[in-house]
């Protein structure tokens, strides 16, 4: 069945865009292959590993369930576009501190549902981020370290750099410390 093409014209990662697309790509293909963002990913294609999260308009949504003709006149957020002028956003910042990247393949849309808590919710708790985590399954176990860096974030702890030559990298959790102490580059 043809459903024909469509002109789209929405802002992606705060740049407005204009194509045309067949009537029924999804936002996934299109973010993959007509803009070659590759942290968006197509795992299982019905929407409940979370692997293709994206924000629209704020909220975070399967790309591989939304047509791309009904990203029309919204605002579409990936991964790559939570980095400003070169600097990672204080979510991805957290994930990297607390080591919670094992295999990266999910963390693109971890960082992504933890922004949207976050932005959603300015007095988020550990455990409304892990509900707002529930659709986004991570194949390594790096949940321990997910739940870190939202503890992080929520908690307001101070950057670990502050403006000394020595950053922080990994878990620093009360109680313990498997962190380590690196020269800042």
């Amino acid at each position: 069945m043809d459903i024909g093409d469509d002109q789209v014209v929405f802002e992606l990662n705060r740049r407005q865009r204009r194509l045309r697309v067949s009537g029924d790509e999804t936002l996934l293909a299109t973010l993959r292959e007509t803009f070659g963002l590759t942290s968006v990913r197509g795992t299982c294609g019905i929407g409940i590993c979370g692997t293709c999260t994206v924000m629209v308009d704020g909220k975070v949504v399967s790309s591989c369930l939304m047509l791309t003709r009904q990203a029309a006149g919204r605002a579409v957020i990936t991964a790559e576009g939570l980095v400003e002028q070169g600097r990672l956003d204080e979510v991805q910042e957290a994930f990297v501190d607390c080591g919670a990247y094992q295999c990266s393949f999910c963390i693109p849309a971890m960082t992504l549902t933890v922004r949207a808590c976050l932005d959603e919710r300015p007095d988020a708790t550990v455990e409304d981020v892990r509900e707002y985590l529930a659709g986004n399954l991570c194949r390594c176990g790096t949940y321990p370290q997910i739940l870190d860096a939202a503890a992080r974030l929520v908690r307001q702890e101070p950057d670990a750099d502050d403006g000394a030559s020595v950053r922080r990298v990994g878990p620093d959790t009360d109680g313990g410390d498997s962190g380590l102490d690196v020269a800042a580059g």
